[in-house]
This record gives C-alpha cells, structure tokens and sequence, in this order.
C-alpha cells in the first residue's frame, strides 16, 4: 500500500479526483451542492487520509527497519564464519609453508650428502 501511495499514479488520480470534487460542487451542483465552497467535507477526508498514510507510512518504515536489522544480522554472521574460514585456512597454509621449508632443507642435505659420496 506504501508502494502505491507514493507513486505518480496515485498522486494523478488524487489530483484529478479534487478536481472534480470542486468542479462538481461549485458549477454542476451550484446550487444543491452536498459539500459547498469551503469544502468542509472534502477537508475532513483530506484529513482522514493524512492520519491514515501517516499510521501507515510509518508501520511500513518500522517493517523496512525490521528487514534492514535481520539482513545486517545475517552479514554479520557471514562475515565471522568467512573470518573463521579464513584463519583456518591461514593456519594450513603456515602449516604447508612450514613443511616445504622443511622438505626444501632435507633436500639440500640429501644433494650435499651425495656430492660428498660421489667424491665432488
């Protein structure tokens, strides 16, 4: 309803709907208008419809802020989980560093032990 209220549609068909309540109780019904100039009437429902779009406007914004609240929840929670993730992984791959350091030395031993025994 919030959609609605605040589009061009709306506020077309609004404007022409006041303008045919005055046009039609100022010259069709001149002089057995229900509702004459001042158009008491026509402000009282004028009125109306300004508490109601407010009551709804704002039970449409508490909806909004309700929906903003549980998506910025949901990143929050992704966000740790990938935090997570990648600390974890972060952790394998110190531990793979560590065993190619390990592995690269043991190969330099093993090529200086066989220099060593085929008399280089």
């Amino acid at each position: 309803m919030r959609n609605g209220m605040g589009s061009w549609p709306f506020v077309v068909g609004f404007l022409v709907f006041m303008i045919m309540w005055a046009a039609t109780n100022t010259w069709v019904l001149s002089s057995r208008a229900w509702d004459p100039y001042p158009y008491i009437l026509l402000n009282l429902f004028l009125s109306m419809l300004a508490g109601l779009q407010g009551a709804i406007l704002l039970i449409a914004a508490k909806r909004q802020d309700a929906i903003a609240a549980a998506m910025a929840q949901h990143d929050l929670e992704t966000n740790l989980m990938a935090k997570a993730e990648i600390e974890q992984l972060s952790v394998i791959n110190d531990q793979q560093l560590k065993i190619l350091k390990e592995l690269l030395a043991l190969g330099a031993v093993r090529s200086s032990d066989a220099a060593v025994r085929e008399g280089i």
